[in-house]
């Protein structure tokens, strides 16, 4: 039976085991430290974590002034009020100065879920792909959570790093790799590439063997960094299967579905298909309901595929 556990509950387990090894590491929090589970941080090294309150500017900034101590800070709020009202700050206090700040956005996707669809954050990748310097990290699960983390530390410069809320299969493995900008081949295939980030490499595995029952090769690419994304990667893939969907618990536009065109657009233009959000915003329900309602399933990956498959099979 798949292990079900929470994205940010990976993320506090690492950020307590760095900061036993570490004493630069500061962790900054806008006044949500127990949904973001950074309060056990708090309560392990009460000297090292700053409650800045629900003022997402001022905690950029202030992460900002630790990076120039010497600190490595990791600022920690909900990613639609992270990215949206502190874009500024992270533009120019943290990429143009290009200091050393992991910015943390929680709550993200459908794991704010009955929070409400002010709360939906599905364009926070899109935002922090357009800032120079900006790394961006999704992690499948708790598990690739807690090794992203690891490497966002000793990675140098500004980090974006996106933590879900609430539980989800854990399907990634201990061995597997993790290293920034290089995306991870689970399995081999001929007929299409299917590309995901964030969860939905659950639904992707899924959609790989209803595929399979069907007669249909698919080749399993996830990219736990969109910035800097992995080219090589992507068009290896898509010269040898001709097809590419890609999978995104988040909008179409500006996430990953849109990194993955320009890649092949400017280097080897290829037909695919995004699943992810729409062009709209959030609505509330419990996360499986907008799993559903958004059309985040193996079938709508398994439909995309079918579409691309189609033309092939008339002719």
């Amino acid at each position: 039976m798949t292990q079900l556990k929470a994205p940010r509950e990976g993320y506090s387990e690492a950020l307590i085991r760095l900061g036993e090894r570490y004493k630069e590491m500061v962790v900054l929090d806008a006044d949500c430290a127990k949904s973001n589970m950074t309060n056990l941080f708090k309560d392990k090294f009460p000297d090292r974590f700053f409650n800045i309150g629900i003022s997402e500017c001022d905690l950029v900034g202030t992460a900002a002034g630790f990076a120039v101590g010497g600190k490595i800070p990791f600022a920690n709020a909900y990613a639609n009020f992270l990215t949206g009202r502190a874009f500024d700050q992270m533009r120019i206090v943290v990429c143009y100065a290009n200091n050393n700040v992991k910015i943390v956005g929680h709550n993200a996707g459908t794991s704010a879920a009955q929070e409400g669809a002010t709360h939906l954050p599905l364009e926070d990748i899109s935002l922090m792909r357009t800032l120079p310097r900006m790394t961006v990290i999704v992690p499948a699960d708790s598990l690739e959570m807690e090794k992203a983390v690891e490497a966002v530390f000793q990675h140098e410069g500004p980090v974006y790093l996106r933590v879900g809320k609430l539980p989800v299969p854990v399907v990634t493995k201990p061995e597997d790799p993790f290293v920034i900008g290089k995306a991870n081949l689970y399995q081999e295939g001929s007929d299409v590439t299917i590309i995901s980030t964030g969860i939905m490499l659950s639904e992707v595995f899924k959609a790989a063997e209803e595929l399979k029952q069907r007669g249909v090769s698919a080749e399993v690419i996830h990219v736990h960094t969109i910035k800097p994304i992995d080219k090589e990667t992507i068009l290896k893939s898509a010269a040898k299967t001709g097809r590419v969907v890609t999978v995104e618990e988040h909008s179409i536009i500006g996430g990953l579905g849109s990194a993955v065109s320009e890649v092949l657009s400017e280097h080897q233009p290829t037909p695919m298909r995004r699943v992810g959000t729409q062009d709209r915003f959030g609505v509330s329900g419990k996360m499986n309901e907008l799993l559903d309602f958004f059309g985040l399933r193996a079938a709508n990956i398994v439909n995309a595929v079918e579409e691309l498959l189609e033309p092939v099979t008339a002719q």
